[in-house]
């Protein structure tokens, strides 16, 4: 099988605020299509926040770092929320926290 990740969508809510996070954060760029839909650039994955998707859909992607701890202290500064500060897993170490828009994400380094 050679199946692969190739999009990832993700509630966007207040689309702006969700699109200010991800720019800031990550460094992220925009493509809007309509005012509920805009397809991201720079995230080394093709994917879109959807403003109109269901308050209750909520996947977890997991973004890969070099630098954990200075990962979390940007995602902070751009206003997200720790959800679960960093801990050791099987393979390394992650956090997770909370976007504008309710998502929660992951953030691991090896």
């Amino acid at each position: 099988m050679n199946e692969h990740i190739d999009y990832i969508e993700l509630r966007g809510g207040d689309l702006a605020a969700s699109k200010d996070f991800y720019a800031a954060a990550f460094g992220w760029s925009f493509v809007d299509y309509g005012p509920d839909y805009a397809a991201f650039e720079g995230a080394s994955i093709d994917g879109g926040l959807d403003g109109a998707a269901p308050e209750d859909r909520q996947p977890l992607v997991i973004l890969k770092a070099a630098d954990l701890e200075d990962a979390l202290a940007r995602v902070a500064a751009a206003g997200g929320t720790v959800t679960d500060p960093i801990f050791q897993f099987p393979g390394g170490r992650r956090f997770h926290f909370r976007d504008p828009a309710g998502n929660v994400l992951g953030v691991w380094a090896e």
